[in-house]
């Protein structure tokens, strides 16, 4: 899959444009009509309906802080990073049904939502990789519970290598949406054209929501009305909305997030969950993986790249699916008989 911060699609008025592009896992195309929701308008909704609370997470001896939802108070945690250009509110819907039964954060990625960062624009794999850490660290101390690691298109990218490198020790589980090396690495080359041909300035919130859905890159209304307005800012001089990642200004670090992305995926010794928007993104080392058993793959209909906001509901059931299925409980995995000290933590 790819980066979700380049999933964004160009503007809704360039029809003949946009058939003329190259698709891509960042910008996918739908092939039907956007879901219409009963409410005609695109008026921005609050987060708080769908979490429990948001944090900023300061990192000790840096100047970094990162923003954070939060759901649940029971079972593991469902630690979500989104794809660029997106947040943490990516998340938001999927996150009112995953709290149910489950803890759930969602974490706004450096350059992001309301992230601050001393360099914004360092959007380095490493450096990804380490604030996801760093903010686990800060969260939860030297014992935190178990954690399934969620993410979509460039934050499932963060999650895999995150996963890869062994350092937590209470990952229980690893969930990969719409994010394939082989087809993100084809479509890198296509990438600046589709960023700078997408709308870059909206008169107001309302008109980058309208634009979102109408455009393509959502297909459901209330998703966009949560997810969108933390994806702006206000340009003063301007007088007018922008994006709030300059992901124009990161391709040097594109070809890191996915080159050997399947490898990483595949060697993570926890049970692992693929879900896909389409079956044509399936790369040759990850179908070997498949029929091998290595992960399960769920493709998931009807959607476009961003399936946990295009279909909440059966993300979140799948999510929670996965967790039922591979006996994932608040400190890990349970093996039945076998009972654990409980500890209580945030």
């Amino acid at each position: 899959m790819d980066s979700s911060s380049l999933t964004t699609l160009p503007e809704d008025e360039t029809s003949e444009q946009q058939k003329q592009q190259p698709l891509s896992t960042f910008a996918s195309k739908p092939d039907r009509p956007a879901t219409q929701s009963s409410l005609l308008k695109y008026s921005p909704l609050e987060w708080s309906g769908y979490f429990d609370r948001e944090d900023d997470i300061r990192i000790p001896d840096t100047e970094d802080v990162f923003h954070v939802y939060l759901g649940g108070t029971e079972g593991p945690v469902v630690f979500c990073l989104h794809g660029g250009g997106y947040s943490g509110l990516s998340f938001a819907l999927a996150a009112s049904k995953i709290k149910e039964k489950a803890r759930v954060v969602a974490m706004d990625l450096r350059g992001h939502g309301k992230s601050a960062s001393e360099n914004e624009l360092d959007l380095s794999i490493e450096t990804m990789c380490n604030d996801v850490l760093a903010v686990l660290k800060s969260m939860y101390g030297d014992s935190p519970p178990a954690i399934v690691l969620v993410g979509h298109s460039m934050g499932g990218s963060v999650a895999v290598h995150v996963a890869a490198k062994k350092s937590l020790p209470s990952l229980a589980g690893l969930l990969v949406v719409d994010v394939v090396e082989g087809t993100a690495m084809a479509s890198l080359i296509h990438m600046q054209k589709i960023l700078s041909s997408r709308m870059k300035y909206f008169s107001s919130v309302e008109k980058a929501i309208e634009w979102s859905v109408k455009g393509g890159s959502l297909r459901n209304v209330d998703s966009a009305r949560v997810s969108i307005p933390a994806t702006l800012k206000y340009d003063d001089s301007k007088k007018c909305y922008t994006y709030r990642a300059c992901l124009e200004e990161t391709e040097q670090y594109w070809r890191g997030w996915y080159e050997g992305l399947s490898d990483k995926f595949l060697s993570c010794p926890v049970p692992k969950l693929l879900l896909l928007a389409g079956t044509d993104r399936m790369d040759r080392a990850l179908t070997i993986g498949q029929m091998q058993g290595k992960f399960q793959m769920v493709i998931v209909r009807h959607t476009g790249h961003a399936i946990q906001e295009d279909a909440p509901e059966e993300f979140a059931t799948l999510v929670l699916n996965f967790i039922s299925r591979n006996r994932i409980g608040p400190h890990g995995i349970e093996i039945p008989g076998l009972r654990r000290s409980s500890q209580s933590h945030p």
